[in-house]
């Protein structure tokens, strides 16, 4: 099967996704610039759930742009990806509006989880489709990066059970910034088939 709906239709969610985010920021009543300041812990999960849906948009991106074809296993496992992604801005909005406490924060870590948790089936339903010698497979290389974030994840969850608010937000902030420059393998091996090709 072609992988242009799969592609279309999760660049769409992701936006939709983008765009309810922004819709639950509230605006306060007053011009005054205090009026912003019981206002941060909404804005910082802002950001941070907004780098993170920016990170698994360019991440599925490049992942797809390896990718020739697509079948049923991996629209499956697409679709998974998006029902955790999708839940971003409920848990997002929770953990705002109740200034990083315990239960909000243990939905939130467990979410982010779930999406790398769903990202990692969905690497590997392609790499079962397209083989071990594809420029998927070439480009995806080990899995430290995937391993060590899983592990920021569940301490983060672990120490916002203890409720120490600022150091789980400290673990999953930690994650996005390994993940936001997007991994260049994927670009210079499709540019390098290209040459190749040529």
């Amino acid at each position: 099967m072609n992988k242009a709906r799969l592609e279309a239709f999760s660049d769409g969610v992701l936006a939709i996704l983008i765009t309810i985010m922004v819709l639950n920021l509230k605006i306060p009543l007053s011009p005054d610039i205090k009026a912003l300041l019981p206002l941060y812990p909404i804005i910082l999960s802002y950001i941070l759930s907004f780098i993170y849906l920016g990170i698994y948009w360019n991440s599925h991106h490049h992942m797809l742009g390896a990718t020739r074809k697509v079948n049923g296993r991996i629209l499956w496992a697409n679709l998974h990806l998006l029902f955790w992604l999708s839940l971003l801005p409920f848990t997002t909005g929770w953990l705002g509006e109740n200034d990083f406490a315990r239960w909000p924060m243990v939905v939130y870590g467990v979410n982010l989880l779930a999406c790398a948790a769903a990202y990692l089936l969905l690497q590997k339903c392609l790499l079962i489709h397209h083989g071990q010698d594809s420029i998927l497979a070439m480009a995806l290389g080990g899995a430290k990066k995937g391993c060590l974030s899983s592990v920021l994840y569940a301490a983060g969850i672990v120490v916002a059970f203890h409720d120490i608010g600022w150091l789980a937000m400290t673990c999953f902030a930690g994650v996005a910034g390994m993940w936001i420059v997007p991994d260049r393998k994927i670009e210079e091996l499709l540019a390098q088939t290209e040459r190749q090709k040529a």
